[in-house]
């Protein structure tokens, strides 16, 4: 019997208008309003409830998050927990129902809170990413995480050891990121995709000589690719033959790591074919399917690993062969640009955005020993507000701030922390993935630039506004008619602002 495994990362970009708290209408997700309805209606949904018909011809409702190893973004779990609750509920069940076919192992991982590239993130938001990340997934799942995806599998050192101080058991990275494997013996030996070894995890091991380590999974390349590019889900047939030949290839685990959004939304009926695969065809060839955390109980690590840090250095990742250069210049990953078109636009937004960053940084720091004991650990214990809006706001203050506050430093507090949860939220990695900065994806992330703007501007903080329009000049856009990213900011974020019918904020909602 072979091992099998199938990990799906479901994700979706926070969009929602930072001022009302809703989805303003997307039109390029026509028919439907928006792309997370669009996704839902054609990915999310159908995979919590497939028809399947066995070879003798019984008829059953297949959840296929039961059947595969997942991750579900925090922003869309909770936009799914409000808006479609019977998919949010089945997504719930698979992995309870996994925790008892696993041996006590769940199918479902965390996932680092609003997908900011962990590598280029700062220390501090760095830390309040991951944990955020894991505190959502407690609230969710009731049950502690094993593991965390790392949006875009985007690492470095300082990530993993992050991950192995927060006592996580095991990653999941592509093969490309991998530099070299000590053997039994001691040996050092430089991989690369092409030789690396899949069929078992590895030891990482953490830099501060404590011998702590963290398991690293590496997925098959040439399945990831015949199923996200390729015509793996024509058929559940033919997808089985595959994932034969590929186990006939090695001796132990065969796993394979993809975006979710292939099994429907990419490839139509991939839900469908994932669910025969899964029910019939692959079981039939003799493949046990099975989770990470199950097959780690069982097989722990012989080998260890050092982790490619990228070509300048600054980290690797499953979606960029520069390593993360995607995130932060020209580098010449992209999608769907047009001929002549250039990314020269990234490095400028990041650098305006880490202006804003810094100085809203600066100001709350100031509340130390005056509105929070630590701010820093306030905002990292604050996802509590935002998973439940029933949470007292005072007694959250009441554990965080020097002294008793007054009503109006209370509302003073929280609104350092709404500035800082939109300061989190401008580092979605969607923001750089595309082809310009007058797309919907880099218009989201300015829209909460913006609405921090605002908050400081509300708390009567020095405005960065001038500065901040001044180094987002320097991102032209590769549409003439839209200028730069100052003028995109001026045209087509601030009268968001403007318009809102509700000032929506987490941690003022019922505040006392």
């Amino acid at each position: 019997m072979s091992a099998l495994i199938i990990h799906g990362h479901f994700y979706q970009p926070p969009r929602e208008n930072p001022w009302t708290g809703v989805i303003d209408p997307e039109p390029t997700a026509a028919p439907y309003s928006n792309w997370n309805e669009r996704i839902h209606s054609e990915c999310y949904e159908p995979n919590s409830a497939v028809p399947v018909v066995s070879p003798t011809g019984d008829k059953k409702i297949v959840n296929n998050y039961s059947n595969i190893s997942f991750d579900f973004g925090p922003t869309l779990l909770s936009w799914l927990e409000k808006n479609h609750r019977d998919t949010y509920a089945r997504v719930l069940a698979a992995d309870a129902e996994s925790v008892t076919n696993h041996q006590g192992h769940g199918n479902a991982i965390a996932h680092g809170y609003n997908h900011a590239i962990l590598p280029l993130c700062n220390q501090r938001d760095r830390q309040t990413q991951v944990r955020w990340g894991l505190a959502d997934f407690r609230h969710r799942f009731r049950r502690e995480p094993a593991s965390l995806w790392l949006p875009e599998t985007a690492c470095n050192n300082d990530v993993l050891d992050l991950l192995i101080d927060e006592e996580l058991q095991f990653v999941i990275l592509a093969p490309q990121q991998a530099k070299r494997v000590r053997t039994k013996s001691g040996e050092w030996l430089s991989v690369s995709a092409d030789s690396l070894d899949t069929s078992s995890p590895y030891n990482y091991f953490h830099r501060d000589g404590s011998k702590r380590a963290l398991a690293v999974f590496f997925y098959d390349p040439v399945l990831a690719t015949e199923i996200a590019f390729g015509d793996a889900l024509k058929s559940s047939a033919a997808f089985a033959e595959k994932l034969a030949r590929r186990a006939a290839a090695s001796a132990g685990l065969l796993n394979v790591a993809t975006d979710g959004e292939s099994y429907g939304h990419h490839h139509k009926f991939g839900d469908l074919c994932l669910a025969y695969a899964l029910e019939v065809d692959a079981p039939a060839r003799g493949f046990t399917i099975t989770n990470y955390a199950e097959y780690l109980a069982a097989h722990p690590p012989q080998m260890e690993v050092a982790v490619s840090e990228g070509l300048l250095g600054e980290g690797s990742s499953w979606s960029c062969i520069h390593g993360v250069g995607r995130w932060i210049r020209d580098c010449g990953c992209q999608t769907d640009g047009k001929p002549g078109w250039n990314q020269k636009w990234r490095g400028p937004l990041r650098q305006a955005l880490d202006y804003l960053r810094d100085e809203a940084a600066a100001r709350f720091e100031t509340t130390r020993h005056d509105l929070f004991i630590d701010p820093w650990k306030a905002r990292d214990d604050a996802i509590q507000l935002i998973l439940n809006e029933r949470l007292s706001r005072e007694q959250f203050l009441f554990a965080h701030a020097p002294r008793e506050l007054a009503l109006a430093e209370r509302g003073r507090a929280l609104l350092f922390l709404e500035l800082q949860r939109n300061t989190l939220l401008m580092y979605t990695s969607c923001g750089w993935f595309f082809n310009d900065i007058a797309g919907i994806e880099p218009v989201q992330i300015l829209k909460y630039a913006a609405r921090a703007i605002d908050l400081m501007d509300k708390l009567g903080l020095p405005s960065p506004r001038e500065r901040f329009l001044e180094s987002l000049a320097n991102a032209q856009s590769n549409r003439s008619e839209c200028g730069t990213g100052a003028d995109i900011f001026r045209s087509l974020v601030e009268p968001v602002n403007h318009l809102r019918h509700k000032d929506e904020s987490w941690f003022n909602s019922e505040m006392f």
